[in-house]
């Protein structure tokens, strides 16, 4: 008999007084797969984490996580799971070691284990140097790092990472994809949910866009990329006034948000010979060009094509502030490895 899902939502709903945070969800995540959720604000994104990770009931339909009911059967779905919400959860006043060890024993590790697993995972996420300093000197790199230390103590079967990289800087945000990237390659199931379009390309094996709290398309990046268009001729003019005769002289010539910028979605089949012919048509007309190109539309382009220019200003005003997909924060408890009782307090938007 094949082994279930590691995820499978079928028609969740969630409603907030007038307002369907979550509008009949259907998604389904295979064990080892990484599953980018990619939506703008208030489309549903945390709102669905908080109801696969049992901190918050659905309102109708089913979710299991290896076939348990996140309804009926919280507790042991608990025992499968971390979660690593959008801010760092630390104690400011403990050191990284001791943060570790503290929560290592509220998910019921002996002291023995407590100790070795924070020594292992400081190490783990380059962090011993500081793993005796109080959390509050650390950068908010560190702190994430730490952060989602603390739920592997336990090495969860499944990880929700909820936006792990809001607001870290580029090399931050690197540095946790690389771990991200470590836990897949060992066999962690992982749901990312994320605003960051790279992030999802980088990491996902594929990507569910949900928006006004239903799953709108999934696919690979390449499959949404191809559903907004097989290639572009990319084209940077050296002086913006050029940019309106370009277009007419050019078929099928857009302008964008960029005024140097013009682009001209082609067909791949015919792409090397597009490009020959715009760029022969703008060196006739005496057009100075400043680089050309061709490519792939970006996820960007996916995003906006699939949820709309006022999907992402519209959608987080609908979310009541409590589960606003768009930073206001409220704390919850964060489901341990194990037990019954929530431990940990985790803020997550």
């Amino acid at each position: 008999m094949p082994s279930p899902p590691a995820v499978q939502v079928t028609d969740v709903r969630k409603r907030f007084g007038d307002t369907d945070a979550l509008a009949g969800v259907r998604l389904e995540v295979a064990e080892g797969e990484v599953v980018g959720l990619l939506g703008p604000n208030g489309a549903g994104k945390t709102t669905l984490v908080r109801v696969l990770a049992t901190l918050l009931p659905p309102d109708g339909g089913t979710a299991r996580i290896f076939g348990l009911d996140v309804a009926r059967q919280a507790p042991e779905v608990r025992r499968t799971i971390g979660l690593t919400g959008q801010y760092a959860a630390v104690d400011e006043l403990l050191t990284g070691r001791e943060n570790l060890r503290m929560f290592g024993e509220l998910f019921h590790l002996s002291g023995r284990q407590a100790r070795r697993r924070a020594d292992e995972l400081l190490e783990r996420f380059d962090l011993g140097h500081a793993a005796d300093r109080a959390a509050r000197t650390y950068s908010g790199g560190m702190r994430r790092r730490l952060d989602l230390a603390s739920s592997l103590l336990v090495r969860p079967r499944l990880l929700f990472l909820d936006e792990p990289t809001t607001g870290l800087d580029p090399r931050s945000r690197n540095a946790i994809w690389d771990v991200t990237r470590e836990l897949v390659a060992e066999g962690t199931t992982l749901l990312l949910t994320t605003q960051y379009l790279e992030e999802a390309d980088q990491l996902a094996d594929r990507i569910a866009v949900i928006d006004h709290g239903t799953i709108i398309a999934e696919g690979t990046g390449d499959d949404l990329k191809d559903r907004v268009g097989g290639q572009v001729v990319d084209i940077a003019l050296a002086v913006a006034e050029d940019a309106i005769t370009a277009c007419e002289l050019v078929a099928h010539a857009e302008p964008t948000d960029d005024p140097r910028r013009i682009r001209v979605p082609v067909d791949a089949d015919d792409a090397l010979g597009a490009l020959s012919r715009v760029s022969g048509a703008l060196s006739a007309a005496g057009i100075p060009v400043r680089d050309v190109g061709l490519r792939r539309p970006t996820l960007d382009e996916v995003f906006l094509e699939l949820t709309g220019a006022a999907g992402g200003a519209g959608g987080a005003a609908d979310i009541p502030p409590h589960d606003s997909d768009d930073g206001a924060t409220v704390e919850v408890e964060r489901p341990p490895h194990g037990t019954d009782e929530d431990h940990r307090r985790q803020e997550v938007a």
